[in-house]
């Protein structure tokens, strides 16, 4: 005899929403046992004075975006495309595409 397939999608979905609110739990658990190691990152973050956050690790102008400017994607030559799908997804900061002409 074959299950349908209306009874294998409610028995697949039901394991899916067991899974997923299993590890919401397991997250609310999480957080209040690692709390004082987030308490000694923030004072090594503080204590070292860290700024920026590595959101990508693929190229120089993705992995601190502070520090990056207008140039930097096109080292190659100034039409060369971005290599890395990181660039496509973060924008340069807002003072590097500020126009700096005078106002009139």
């Amino acid at each position: 005899m074959t299950t349908r397939y209306s009874t294998r999608f409610f028995t697949l979905t039901g394991a899916l929403l067991l899974l997923a609110t299993l590890l919401l739990i397991h997250a609310g658990r999480q957080r209040v046992t690692d709390r004082p190691l987030l308490r000694k990152s923030a004072e090594l973050v503080r204590i070292l004075e860290l700024t920026d956050l590595c959101l990508f690790t693929e190229a120089s102008y993705t992995r601190h975006l502070a520090l990056a400017d207008l140039r930097t994607p096109f080292q190659e030559y100034p039409l060369a495309l971005e290599h890395f799908p990181s660039g496509s997804l973060a924008s340069p900061p807002p003072h590097l595409t500020e126009s700096h002409a005078p106002h009139h």
